[in-house]
């Protein structure tokens, strides 16, 4: 029993949305996404994808459902292989701050 076509975005997918993706997108955004929303029938070459809205740390900032042409989407990177931060953005670990007793 097959449930239609394959999705073509995945749960972790990082992608780009320009103008090219939809004119709503006038300031290019990085989206990771959640999935492909499968159970809506957009017309054909576009998509609706549920994903995080990524900041410039690329953390997620908010959940958003966008309606995309697929041809314009832009992959950054995919599930499974991990984000490699710009330069100069070091990655945070714990930080341990240690005080001198006076006395």
């Amino acid at each position: 029993m097959s449930s239609g076509p394959r999705p073509r975005f995945g749960a972790g997918d990082v992608v780009l949305l320009s103008r090219a993706a939809s004119p709503q997108f006038v300031a290019p955004i990085i989206v990771r996404v959640i999935r492909e929303v499968r159970d809506r029938h957009p017309p054909h070459g576009w998509t609706w994808i549920e994903g995080y809205q990524l900041d410039s740390r690329g953390l997620a900032t908010v959940k958003r459902e966008l309606f995309v042409l697929v041809e314009g989407v832009r992959r950054e990177g995919a599930a499974g292989r991990p984000r490699v931060k710009p330069p100069g953005q070091a990655r945070r670990t714990s930080e341990c701050v240690h005080h001198a007793s006076s006395g």
